[in-house]
C-alpha cells in the first residue's frame, strides 16, 4: 500500500493531483508549519497578458500550523477569486461544467485556511473522476515532530509499506531509517504535460482550474499519460 504526504494547498497545481493519482492513501500534512508566501493560501491562474496569482488573505502569526491560520474574511476576496477564473476562462471548452464547484465554494465563509484548501481539493478530485481515496488528516494521528519520524509515523498509522515522496525528498528524509522500518521509499518525479491553453504561449505549473476548464474529461488521461511509474530511492 502506497502512502503520499502533503500539505493542504490552495488549488494546487497539477504535481498535486498526479501523486494522489498514485497512492492507495492520501494525507493532508496540515499540523506542520504554516510558510508565508508560498503555496497553502495562493496559486496561479492564466490570463491574456500572462498569469496573476490568487491569493486567499490570512491572519497568520508565527509560528501558528496549517490548520491554525485563519482566513481574513475582512475583504471579499472570494467575490474577486470568483470573477477572475470568470473573466479568463469563460470561453474555455469545459468553463461550464465545472464553474458550479466555485461558484458554491465561493459562496460560503471559510474560517481556516485548512479546510477550505482540504474541500476545495476534494471536489477538485471528484471533477477530475480520480477515483475515491482513502484521505486522512495528520492532526488526526499523534505524530513525532522530526520529519522523517513523522512520516514514518504516518506510514504505519494508515498501514502503508510504501512511501511515495516528492522531488527533492532525499534533502530532507533520513532514508535509512525507513529501511530500518521496512518502508519502501519511491520518488514522484512528475513530467509536465503540455495541454491546450487559452491565450498565446502555453505556460506550466499553474493551478489544476487551467487544466479543468481546458480538456475536461481528458484532464487525468493527460496527466497519466505523461508520468510512468514512479522510481525507487
Amino acid at each position: 500500500m502506497i502512502v503520499a504526504v502533503h500539505q493542504p494547498q490552495y488549488l494546487p497545481w497539477i504535481g498535486y493531483f498526479d501523486k494522489m493519482r498514485r497512492a492507495d492513501v492520501f494525507c493532508y500534512l496540515d499540523d506542520v508549519q504554516y510558510k508565508k508566501n508560498e503555496w497553502q493560501n495562493r496559486n496561479r491562474i492564466k490570463t491574456a497578458q500572462d498569469w496573476q496569482w490568487l491569493t486567499v488573505p490570512v491572519r497568520y502569526r508565527f509560528p501558528e500550523k496549517i490548520n491554525e491560520v485563519q482566513i481574513n474574511n475582512t475583504t471579499n476576496w472570494s467575490k474577486k477569486h470568483l470573477q477572475a477564473l470568470i473573466t479568463n476562462y469563460s470561453r474555455a471548452p469545459y468553463f461550464k461544467a465545472h464553474i458550479s464547484i466555485f461558484e458554491d465554494i465561493f459562496s460560503r465563509e471559510w474560517e481556516l485556511i485548512s479546510e477550505l484548501n482540504i474541500h476545495l481539493i476534494e471536489r477538485l478530485r471528484e471533477a477530475l473522476q480520480l477515483q475515491e481515496k482513502t484521505t486522512v488528516i495528520s492532526s488526526e494521528f499523534n505524530l513525532r515532530e522530526e520529519p522523517t519520524d513523522r512520516l514514518i509515523d504516518i506510514c504505519k498509522a494508515v498501514g502503508a509499506d510504501t512511501y511515495l515522496a516528492g522531488e527533492g525528498a532525499s534533502g530532507y528524509m533520513d532514508l535509512r531509517r525507513f529501511e530500518e522500518n521496512d518502508l519502501k521509499v519511491i520518488v514522484q518525479d512528475f513530467k509536465h504535460p503540455i495541454y491546450s491553453q487559452l491565450f498565446k504561449d502555453f505556460q506550466s505549473h499553474l493551478s489544476i482550474v487551467d487544466l479543468l476548464f481546458n480538456c475536461g474529461p481528458e484532464s487525468l488521461n493527460i496527466i497519466s499519460e505523461a508520468n510512468a511509474e514512479p522510481d525507487q530511492l
